[in-house]
């Protein structure tokens, strides 16, 4: 059995003005696997992502990458993790291939060469006209394209992604899915927090519901197959908090 890529060990967040954002929210993510977690705002799904960049301290638990922990050795944690926001932070001014080499250089990859960047922008489903254009000037969808293939060059076995199909159309999302699907076809782990039930339902190996901090629900793929998820989402989310099922 390989060891967990991206754990969360009964992980908890409480704020300074009392705010319970997580409790002891604990859930594993082996090498290709990709686990949704669906939750209304304020669930708790961004705060355990930040926990795992170390944005922010945990109250209680653990954030581990790779076994290790987030917290206490942050840098060395970063080194195996890529993350892609919902508005993936890139310079307008600069081109595609400059934010591609920008990046690539600050998370230490030094020698990728122009040809390497338009393989993974192509490999991502940028058209080529976008290669060299400044990224002012792209969509949304094309920015999480561009920052998908950021993380791609990283090489990271770990992948966190915060609401990634939000705001994409149609074609878009389905593109992004797609690109999911060969990440996690390389042996990614991937951690995805969403509003989308049906994305999740096609892309995840496991499926994840928060409700006020807590982690209510865990399914597999398989337990899912003959249920409605849509149905067991809005069930949980006029039920009370309980233990996850």
């Amino acid at each position: 059995m390989p060891e967990p890529m991206i754990q969360a060990i009964k992980l908890t967040k409480r704020y300074e003005d009392g705010l319970l954002a997580l409790d002891h929210v604990s859930y594993d993510i082996f090498p290709g696997e990709v686990f949704c977690l669906l939750g209304a705002n304020g669930a708790g799904k961004t705060t355990a992502i930040n926990l795992f960049l170390d944005f922010i301290p945990p109250t209680e638990g653990e954030a581990r990458i790779n076994g290790i922990n987030c917290h206490q050795n942050p840098l060395d944690a970063k080194r195996y993790v890529a993350y892609v926001s919902e508005n993936v932070m890139l310079y307008g001014n600069f081109t595609a291939r400059q934010n591609l080499d920008f990046f690539a250089k600050l998370g230490g990859k030094a020698t990728l060469t122009k040809k390497d960047y338009y393989r993974v922008m192509g490999e991502v489903g940028l058209e080529e006209k976008a290669f060299e254009q400044r990224v002012k000037e792209f969509s949304k969808g094309m920015r999480q394209k561009l920052g998908i293939a950021i993380a791609m060059v990283k090489d990271a076995p770990a992948i966190l992604l915060d609401e990634p199909t939000s705001g994409l159309d149609p074609k878009a999302g389905a593109e992004f899915l797609e690109l999911l699907k060969r990440l996690k076809k390389q042996g990614k782990a991937i951690l995805m927090s969403t509003h989308d039930i049906f994305r999740s339902k096609e892309i995840a190996d496991r499926v994840g519901i928060m409700k006020e901090g807590k982690l209510v629900m865990q399914r597999t793929r398989e337990e899912l197959a003959h249920e409605d998820l849509q149905k067991l989402y809005l069930d949980y989310m006029e039920a009370g908090v309980t233990a996850p099922v």
